[in-house]
């Protein structure tokens, strides 16, 4: 059993009503809910329309794909050293880049957050990170949001790395 940082504890999952456990894998099963084909457009963060798509439509939890370019972005490649809490390398780039990441989107106690991860390209140099702060839509770029259904899923902070991470809660999800 797990501990919360607000002092409780997760349930042990179930195997029945889509929920499991294999070893130290977590996991519920849901299932695609609505699909949304978004264009964002020269000047948007990406990060912050995503955000205003999930508050608005009230979506809980979803994958998303991106494909486009930007103008420029600031995204962790990998830790300093491979300790906890990690210190990130950070890669900044204003010169306009094409853009193709991947996602996952869940809700703390407040707002829903985003886990983004993307290759990012110009000429032969290409880089791959988590894109963080300073995103910026270079002409244009699709997202691709698939709403998942059916699950009791958001984020909760983990002492040891210091990130906001999936966390799965209570029994089946109604």
């Amino acid at each position: 059993m797990r501990k919360l940082v607000d002092g409780g504890t997760l349930n042990e999952i179930k195997t029945a009503g889509g929920f499991g456990r294999a070893d130290d894998m977590e996991y519920q099963q849901g299932a695609i809910g609505r699909v949304f084909l978004v264009r964002l457009d020269h000047g948007e963060n990406p990060l912050e329309q995503i955000r205003k798509l999930a508050e608005k439509e009230n979506i809980k939890n979803a994958v998303f794909f991106l494909i486009g370019a930007l103008k420029g972005a600031s995204l962790v490649t990998g830790p300093r050293e491979a300790v906890l809490p990690p210190e990130p390398t950070w890669f900044s780039f204003n010169d306009g880049r094409e853009l193709l990441g991947t996602g996952t989107l869940a809700w703390d106690e407040h707002e829903p957050l985003l886990h983004i991860h993307g290759a990012s390209g110009r000429g032969e140099e290409t880089v791959m990170g988590c894109l963080r702060q300073d995103v910026e839509v270079y002409l244009t770029l699709e997202a691709v949001v698939l709403e998942i259904s059916g699950l009791k899923a958001g984020r909760a902070l983990d002492p040891a790395s210091g990130f906001k991470v999936l966390r799965f809660f209570g029994g089946p999800a109604r």
